[in-house]
């Protein structure tokens, strides 16, 4: 293993060998976007944070079924420092993983993940289609109907929010503050 933090460019080409579904990888870059933001916000290491969020679901498109357990693999025989590997891992907690969040970096990944969809979904239904007039309020809104993206586990998202120690509204705010960063690739630009 090394200890070097691979570049945005290994991770993304990485991503792109295993993936070719235009949905995971803006996916990807909105986790990508929302864990630089953050990063930023805890004075961390905002390339570290990056390429975790670009490649935390790297085996998802093939492997479906041993999703989180085949990124590691494929991590550990790229070389990847250990802490990041366990990181990418930690996502999956309670889910296809038993590797639960205890950094910051892990912390935030597992709460934003699954909220960066009800976020995107959130978006795509307003008159802009776009994070870039969106307010936490909106989200919250749709948060209540369990029919809207009933694929976002709520739960997940509220266990996140307690790790971390933040009201709900706070992480959903952070949530798209980084993903307007990204707006653009990931298609929420809209036409705000």
């Amino acid at each position: 293993m090394s200890n070097q933090i691979p570049s945005r460019e290994t991770a993304l080409s990485l991503l792109k060998k295993y993936n070719q579904s235009d949905s995971l990888i803006k996916h990807a870059y909105a986790v990508e976007g929302v864990m630089r933001y953050m990063a930023r916000k805890y004075g961390e290491d905002e390339d570290e944070w990056g390429v975790v969020g670009l490649i935390h679901d790297l085996d998802y498109e093939q492997f479906p079924d041993q999703h989180c357990t085949k990124t590691a693999e494929i991590l550990a025989q790229n070389r990847w420092p250990e802490h990041l590997i366990r990181a990418v891992v930690s996502h999956g907690w309670g889910i296809c993983s038993d590797v639960k969040p205890e950094t910051t970096l892990e912390k935030v990944l597992y709460a934003i993940d699954e909220l960066t969809g009800l976020v995107a979904t959130s978006a795509l239904v307003r008159p802009t289609k776009s994070v870039l007039d969106m307010k936490a309020k909106s989200v919250k809104k749709k948060w209540k109907d369990k029919r809207f993206a009933a694929g976002v586990d709520r739960n997940i998202i509220q266990q996140g929010a307690d790790m971390l120690g933040v009201a709900l509204g706070d992480l959903i705010t952070d949530t798209i503050m980084g993903m307007r960063e990204v707006s653009e690739q990931i298609g929420l630009k809209g036409d705000a």
